[in-house]
Order: C-alpha cells, then structure tokens, then sequence
C-alpha cells in the first residue's frame, strides 16, 4: 500500500497539464505496482509449494501458483492427494487480494478525478 501511495503521489506530480494525461498516467502507475504486487505473492506461494512438495516433479511451480492464485482451475497439473486444500487456499487469497485491488485501485481513480474538479467530493 505504502508502494502504491508513493508511485500516485509521483506520478500526480509529473502529471502535464491536460487533465486526461494525468488521469492515465495516475492509474497506469497505480495498476503497474498492483501487477507488481500480485505476481510477487504468487512467487511467494510457489516458493512455499516448493518447499512442501505439492506438485508432481518436474511440474512448473510458478504457473501452478498462478492457476490457483487467479481461480483459473487446475488443467494439466493438480496437486499431491495430501496437499489439495492448498489450493483453494491460494485461491481464496487470490480473490481477496485482487478485490482490495480494485477497491484501492477505485480509491485513487475517485480522489484523482476529485483533485482535477472533474468530481465533487462527497
């Protein structure tokens, strides 16, 4: 958060002055450390995949971590019978995540179109 606080700030900063560029270039830095943000927690839980064994050998823990972590469903490689309550694990922080996303992500979309006069704030 503290990330996404310093790249708005940044970016609102070295805004033009035409009202639009800003909006894009606010919500361009603002999604990019989301992107950022998110595919760091799926390197986490591929880390921690790894050192549980979930997967069959040879099986590409990264995109493992993505399938669950965006509820894309398992395809080609599920987990061992023991560890298959990890996923949905992965998957219910997924899905919490990229709601609070959104949310921040609307946050600064709002107060941005509010310090351009464009939206009374209420």
């Amino acid at each position: 958060m503290a990330a996404v606080l310093w790249v708005v700030r940044v970016a609102d900063q070295r805004a033009t002055q035409h009202q639009s560029l800003r909006l894009v270039g606010v919500m361009i830095a603002t999604v990019s450390v989301f992107m950022a943000a998110h595919i760091a927690e799926v390197v986490v839980w591929a880390f921690a995949y790894a050192m549980v064994d979930i997967a069959p050998p040879g099986s590409d823990l990264i995109y493992f971590a993505f399938v669950n972590y965006t509820t894309l469903g398992y395809g080609d490689v599920t987990p061992l019978q023991r560890w298959h309550l990890l996923g949905p694990m992965t998957a219910m922080n997924g899905v919490l995540l990229f709601g609070w996303s959104t949310a921040v992500i609307f946050a600064v979309l709002r107060k941005a179109m509010v310090i351009d006069g464009t939206e009374e704030e209420r």
